[in-house]
């Protein structure tokens, strides 16, 4: 699953931002200061980082300017009420990929996420398995040309497996990067997922079982 961290010091604005890429499909983790967020990016894993720029201890742009210096690569939204012409430019002078600015369209917002998250990626945003294909910009898959309708869970799921193709994936594995780390989880979640993803692909099957491994997408 894509891994966003958003940092902000308004807390309603942060709550909504996080259930906002949330309902997108997207695992969100949340800090409201410039060290708060250090201490989780510096575990790595994630796709995109949502800053906004005045934050308690300081102008995000100052952060991010330092850690491209050591070489950090993570895609950066800058999201900020600074919309000066010149706020902008020194946005992507520093470092950011994207500046947008306060009030915004959460559509808006969750396409530029997207779009940052794709690229950190490397990933095509179409992916593609014999006759299944998904827009993982759209969040559309179709199998044989049919639209299906699938929850934000199953479609996690089936992107991970699409970028694994012919691999074999653990359910530890499928649980770490479709499921937020502090989700409540059964023993089954996995299953129950995967059993309704065949059942809605249809046949024939693409996600096989591998006895005490895990599972694999592939056309047989």
């Amino acid at each position: 699953m894509t891994r966003v961290m958003v940092v902000d010091d308004d807390e309603n604005l942060l709550v909504g931002v996080a259930a906002t890429l949330h309902a997108a499909g997207m695992a969100v983790d949340t800090a409201a200061s410039i060290a708060d967020a250090h201490e989780a990016l510096r575990a790595g894993g994630h796709d995109c980082v949502v800053f906004d720029r005045m934050l308690p201890d300081g102008d995000a742009i100052a952060y991010v300017h330092m850690r491209r210096r050591e070489g950090w690569g993570v895609p950066v939204l800058f999201l900020t009420a600074r919309d000066a012409p010149a706020d902008r430019v020194a946005g992507f002078e520093h470092g950011g990929d994207d500046y947008l600015v306060k009030p915004f369209s959460s559509a808006e917002l969750t396409a530029r996420v997207q779009n940052l998250c794709r690229r950190a990626g490397g990933r095509p945003s179409v992916l593609r398995l014999a006759d299944l294909e998904m827009d993982c910009a759209r969040r559309e898959v179709r199998r044989a040309g049919i639209l299906l309708s699938l929850t934000g869970k199953e479609f996690a799921v089936l992107e991970y497996l699409l970028t694994l193709v012919e691999q074999v994936v653990s359910r530890s594995d499928l649980l770490d990067h479709c499921w937020e780390s502090d989700t409540e989880l059964t023993p089954n979640a996995v299953d129950a997922v995967v059993k309704r993803l065949r059942r809605k692909l249809g046949t024939p099957e693409l996600i096989h079982t591998v006895h005490g491994r895990g599972f694999l997408l592939g056309a047989r």
